[in-house]
C-alpha cells in the first residue's frame, strides 16, 4: 500500500481487526520512510458495479460517494457513525447480491431513502428533498405526510 504523505510504495501494517461488524477488515499502517501512520479499510466486493445516471451515462459505483451523501444528510444530527456506515455497507450488499452488475441510480436513491428512513426523519427529508427535485414547500409537506404515515402503521400494528 502506497504511503498518502510521501507515496512510498513500501509500508508496514501494525494492526488489523474486524470492521463494519465482521463485513471490513481495518487495518493501521506505518510508512518505514517518512514515519506516517494511515488506516485502510478492505471490504469484500463480489461484483464491480455500473451506476446508470437518467441520462443514460454510466459510472462505476464509488461506496466512499454512497456514504458522502448519507454523511450530509444526517449532518449535525445525532446519529452514531457505526449505524451510518452499517446502513451503507447493507445498501451495498443490497446492490451486490441483487445479481445484476448495472444498477439505476433511483433504486440507489430509493434504498437510500429507505436507510434514512430508519436512521433519522430529518436525515430522510433533506435527502428526499435533493433525491426528488423539490420545487416548492408543497414537496416537503407530502414528504412529512409520508413518514407520518408510517408512524400511523406502526402505531396500529401494521
Amino acid at each position: 500500500m502506497r504511503c498518502p504523505y510521501c507515496q512510498s510504495e513500501d509500508t508496514q501494517v501494525k494492526d488489523s481487526r474486524p470492521a463494519e461488524d465482521g463485513a471490513a477488515i481495518r487495518r493501521r499502517r506505518v510508512c518505514p520512510d517518512c514515519g506516517g501512520r494511515f488506516t485502510t479499510f478492505e471490504r469484500v466486493q463480489l461484483r464491480d458495479l455500473v451506476v446508470v445516471k437518467k441520462s443514460g451515462r454510466k459510472v462505476p459505483f464509488d461506496r466512499d460517494k454512497l456514504l458522502r451523501s448519507v454523511e450530509i444528510a444526517v449532518r449535525k444530527r445525532n446519529v452514531d457513525p457505526e449505524r451510518i456506515d452499517r446502513a451503507v455497507t447493507g445498501i451495498v450488499r443490497q446492490l451486490e447480491s441483487s445479481g445484476e452488475t448495472e444498477v439505476a441510480s433511483g433504486e440507489v436513491g430509493r434504498l437510500v431513502m429507505e436507510a434514512l428512513k430508519s436512521l433519522d426523519d430529518v436525515a430522510y427529508v433533506r435527502f428526499a428533498s435533493v433525491y426528488r427535485n423539490f420545487r416548492e414547500a408543497k414537496d416537503f409537506h407530502d414528504v412529512l405526510g409520508e413518514l407520518k404515515g408510517d408512524e400511523l402503521k406502526e402505531e396500529d400494528g401494521g
